[in-house]
């Protein structure tokens, strides 16, 4: 099993020889297998311990357990100490929901403030198995079928190629003491109704089921490698950013083998659940200036299009930026750059770009959301126009206009960012100097 692990870890690039592991260890046969494991291959590790305090005095004889295993062991240990079932009411969860979240919440903050490189935990291929038949019956996307994955951020599983008897044997062998948690066996627990009642039935008829599921869960990952690689080509056809909005062309959506899949896979990384997007797709034809939300995002359709835009937020906020300034990250990103005209400037005619003369600009200057009774001179016009006009003439649409912002100065709008500068403002034949603001796009953000 040694071999296999060392293998699997080189595989998956999961360590380097000088890695520093926190080993999430629970005193239970699989994680004290791991910690040994990672021991004999020579990885310099921390061992931490939950006390959940779900089983009155077996919890607090684990947590002894553990600390003299480390203790023998000469490694640097940590313990903490929660309440899980008042966390788990608090919260609204499980009490497994609980649990784990406050086991990966607290492993993150020790590997920060150990600067520790990974978190190891021990789940194993019969984990896997469990996994894939909860999230079937429960109902799951492709990504649900899956199983765990062997790296997610910082944690890493190094057994999870290891089925269970083959840890029992590794631990006979090396003559390695455990404790068992009794509350594995209790079938109040949704894992441990699968573990102990569900797969025994399924071994029953096929008594190669394990290794069979195993099988299965590898080639699923590599479908799903393949299916993730099509969407990601598929997103670039069918969308495009415009600021803060993302823009799905509905006619081309259309046309797409499965399209209401090919919208869920867009969508549901804007929180967007599926029965929203079967709502969605089944007024497709027809719902023209319907909205929907998700937790941190609106959709819009809007004609040939459906726009995807976060939730605008009532903002007072003013952000003032400096003559010194030469790049604003917050609420927008925005580049400045300082010009000195000459016989090859071209005036952008990029909207996301914006030139001023820089003597028309008194600073500091700022940053603001749009109000009812706005009005600026619009570049190439003589008189002021009403934002609210503005926005109707130009047929920007409501998600845009919800999060439209000003760029001021000394209370007058120079630039309505992203649509159009003042005219009074404008580059002439006498400007010598001349300041350059740039809109930096969601899109381009995701690539920095």
């Amino acid at each position: 099993m040694l071999k296999k692990i060392s293998a699997y870890i080189s595989e998956n690039n999961l360590l380097n020889k000088d890695s520093l592991v926190i080993a999430g260890v629970s005193g239970g046969a699989d994680s004290v297998a791991m910690l040994h494991c990672l021991q004999m291959l020579n990885y310099k590790c921390i061992v931490a311990h939950c006390n959940f305090h779900l089983r009155h005095d077996a919890c607090d004889a684990d947590e002894a357990f553990v600390h003299k295993l480390a203790n023998d062991a000469r490694l640097e240990y940590h313990k903490i100490d929660f309440d899980t079932n008042t966390f788990a009411q608090q919260h609204k969860l499980s009490v497994e929901m609980a649990a784990r979240e406050l086991r990966y919440t607290w492993f993150e903050q020790l590997r920060t403030e150990l600067h520790a490189d990974v978190i190891a935990v021990a789940h194993h291929a019969d984990d896997n198995v469990e996994t894939l038949l909860m999230n079937l019956t429960r109902g799951s996307g492709l990504h649900g079928l899956t199983g765990i994955r062997v790296r997610n951020g910082h944690v890493i599983r190094p057994m999870l190629q290891c089925a269970r008897n083959e840890i029992i044997n590794y631990l006979n062998e090396n003559n390695l003491t455990f404790v068992t948690d009794a509350s594995n066996f209790e079938n109040k627990y949704t894992r441990n109704k699968f573990r102990n009642e569900i797969i025994p039935l399924f071994e029953a008829i096929n008594p190669s089921f394990r290794p069979t599921i195993y099988e299965t869960i590898n080639r699923l990952n590599e479908v799903e490698t393949l299916y993730n690689e099509k969407i990601e080509q598929l997103k670039k056809e069918l969308c495009e950013w415009h600021q803060q909005t993302l823009e799905i062309d509905i006619q081309k959506l259309k046309i797409q083998t499965s399209p209401k899949t090919i919208l869920f896979e867009i969508l549901v990384y804007y929180q967007f659940h599926s029965d929203t997007v079967n709502k969605i797709w089944k007024g497709i034809e027809a719902d023209s200036g319907k909205i929907f939300y998700s937790p941190t995002h609106i959709l819009l359709h809007d004609r040939s299009y459906l726009l995807v835009s976060p939730r605008a937020e009532a903002s007072d906020t003013e952000i003032e930026i400096t003559a010194e300034s030469s790049e604003i990250n917050f609420p927008i990103r925005l580049r400045i750059s300082k010009l000195t005209r000459n016989n090859a400037y071209k005036i952008p005619t990029n909207k996301e770009i914006a030139s001023f003369d820089a003597s028309q600009l008194q600073y500091p200057l700022t940053l603001r959301r749009w109000k009812t009774g706005d009005s600026f001179i619009p570049l190439g016009m003589k008189t002021h126009k009403k934002m609210s006009d503005f926005f109707i003439d130009e047929k920007i649409n409501r998600f845009d206009k919800e999060n439209c912002w000003l760029l001021c100065s000394q209370n007058e709008i120079c630039w309505v960012v992203g649509h159009r500068t003042d005219d009074n403002y404008k580059i002439t034949n006498q400007t010598t100097n001349i300041i350059q603001i740039e809109l930096l796009t969601t899109q381009e953000n995701k690539k920095q």
